[in-house]
């Protein structure tokens, strides 16, 4: 049913959303309780707020017979993805359950300022089935340090209650057929209803929220899933010392519900410093006056001297965690390649071995050039110190520290003398698991087993690596594999690679990594380069060392492999 457009209840709420206030934004802004769907929001409706740039938000959410498990990533300050996996049970004919994927998008227009709203624009459901289909305009303003308003805009499931008119046509019928599709001929089409709401950040882990919704669960309604006697919902949410929040829900005047949320972000180190053992201190070298001869250069020509000097430092780097693979001395310099097996930060492993040659290195030499090289033997960046800044500096914070040192290319570097190295190999055997997620017709599927692998690095470069697998037990074989499309099968048949691949070679590769120019990286690999296809990848990456910037292309040639993996 079609309602006259009413302009002025859209003027006011419009008014509403967007007008600012003469308080000024809170001094804190903890992260937002994300809704049921897993977005920044209020309790089932959007707001304009977003999460950490680069977190990665995971919630777990449920009520009357639905659960929704939801990955949010914001990719940027201003924009936040979402993909979902619902469950809600008898909504298919015959009573059988519905499994659902679908895809949401948000950008924030204006960020919060002063007595401006952060303002917002989102669509929900893109491209899945459109059974959560709804586009929004949403407005948040701060009162205060604990006090947020919203309010915005509706479109399609969104504007399924209190509608105000079509400001923009008439909302086509939805046929989404097995969906995938984008459903653009549908957005911001059809009537449009407001909604709002309040949070209230009671302590720093403590909120509440209250929020009139514009969700009709028309379908659910009709379906007899859903008893839907009021719009307004409320909600509790605590938060916990480790950043997880549980919240819990009153809904529609008749439901309960719950939301389990875990949020990381790859920028923050799970793992923090200070909990290993300290480095050692950095040794300062005594005055030339007091000790002419410690800054003597004849240590240059003694051979043996160098060698044994050269060995002593690898086996106190070994200690920390550090490989040498190379280094080189001259009277004034000492240049050496380094790979950091231990500690999560770099930075830690070149502060740890600057004040391991203070320690080791005559008193001659003053420039230490520290190349970090990647696990596949790749240089990857050189750092200059200077020795007498290490040792006026020990104590100060690491911003005094990062000022006097210069980063640099290797490329740019004349490449140290590499040190006598083995071959390197290493194995494991260890148990494994593999999931199938997100199937229509099943939600979970799953795989036990034990998998040999091994690695060894040849040199210069390349590596030779593989693994097998024994299934212990597991359902992975019982994934459909019908194809009617008439297309060529691409993963659809992989529930007979985990029949007949029992035992299975999984992969058998060798692989060159190498720098072939300045700011360039570059690997070549062929072989069974996984269990379903073999073939030749190769795979360039341009990233120069001082910047944020990295552009990689990758190409692969490959065949499908044999069902038994042998």
């Amino acid at each position: 049913m079609q309602y006259p457009f009413r302009w002025p209840y859209l003027v006011a709420t419009a008014v509403v959303c967007l007008s600012g206030t003469a308080v000024p934004s809170g001094a804190t802004d903890p992260d937002p309780t994300p809704t049921l769907y897993g977005t920044p929001g209020l309790i089932e409706m959007p707001s304009a707020r977003t999460f950490e740039d680069a977190d990665l938000v995971t919630t777990l959410s449920g009520f009357s017979g639905q659960t929704r498990s939801t990955l949010s990533f914001q990719i940027t300050r201003r924009l936040t993805g979402s993909f979902r996996y619902s469950r809600i049970g008898g909504f298919q004919p015959g009573g059988r359950t519905l499994y659902d994927r679908s895809f949401d998008i948000s950008y924030q227009i204006l960020a919060e300022s002063g007595t401006r709203p952060a303002l917002a624009i989102g669509l929900r459901d893109i491209v899945g089935t459109g059974i959560y289909s709804g586009e929004y305009i949403v407005a948040t303003k701060s009162f205060g340090e604990n006090v947020r308003l919203t309010g915005g805009l509706g479109w399609g499931r969104l504007g399924s209650h209190g509608g105000l008119g079509a400001p923009f046509g008439t909302r086509p019928p939805l046929d989404y057929g097995l969906g995938g599709r984008l459903t653009d001929d549908q957005w911001f089409r059809g009537d449009v209803a407001p909604f709002g709401g309040v949070e209230w950040a009671v302590t720093d882990k403590l909120s509440l929220s209250a929020e009139y919704s514009s969700d009709a669960y028309t379908a659910e309604e009709a379906r007899g899933l859903i008893n839907r006697s009021s719009p307004l919902n409320v909600g509790v949410s605590y938060r916990f010392d480790n950043g997880t929040q549980l919240s819990g829900y009153w809904l529609h005047g008749s439901e309960l519900g719950f939301g389990l949320t875990f949020a990381l972000n790859p920028r923050v180190s799970n793992a923090p410093t200070g909990t290993e053992p300290g480095p050692l201190p950095v040794r300062p070298r005594p005055s030339r006056a007091s000790d002419p001869e410690a800054w003597t250069t004849d240590w240059t020509v003694d051979t043996a001297g160098i060698s044994g000097l050269r060995q002593s430092i690898a086996e106190a780097l070994a200690k920390e965690g550090i490989l040498l693979e190379a280094m080189s001395l001259d009277a004034r310099r000492a240049r050496l390649s380094i790979r950091n097996t231990r500690y999560e930060a770099q930075p830690e492993a070149l502060g740890r071995t600057a004040r391991i040659l203070t320690r080791a290195l005559p008193a001659s030499i003053e420039t230490f050039v520290i190349t970090l090289v990647t696990a596949h033997g790749l240089p990857s960046s050189s750092v200059s110190l200077d020795r007498r800044d290490l040792e006026r500096l020990e104590f100060a914070d690491a911003d005094a520290i990062r000022a006097t040192v210069e980063v640099s290319d290797p490329a740019e570097q004349p490449p140290p003398d590499s040190m006598p190295l083995e071959a390197r190999f290493t194995w494991a055997l260890e148990p494994y698991t593999t999931f199938s997620l997100f199937d229509p017709d099943s939600p979970v599927r799953a795989e036990l087993g034990l998998r040999l692998r091994g690695r060894a690095e040849l040199g210069n470069g390349f590596v030779l690596a593989g693994s097998a697998k024994k299934i212990a037990v597991g359902n992975l074989d019982k994934i459909d594999n019908s194809v009617t499309s008439g297309l060529p099968q691409v993963r659809s048949d992989i529930s007979i690679y985990n029949t007949e691949g029992d035992p299975a070679l999984e992969s058998l590769t060798i692989a060159h990594y190498g720098r072939p120019a300045a700011n360039l990286y570059s690997r070549v690999t062929t072989g069974y380069l996984e269990s379903m296809f073999g073939g030749v990848s190769g795979e360039v990456l341009w990233k120069p060392v001082d910047s944020r910037l990295a552009i990689g292309a990758e190409v692969n040639w490959v065949q499908k492999r044999d069902y038994d993996q042998q």
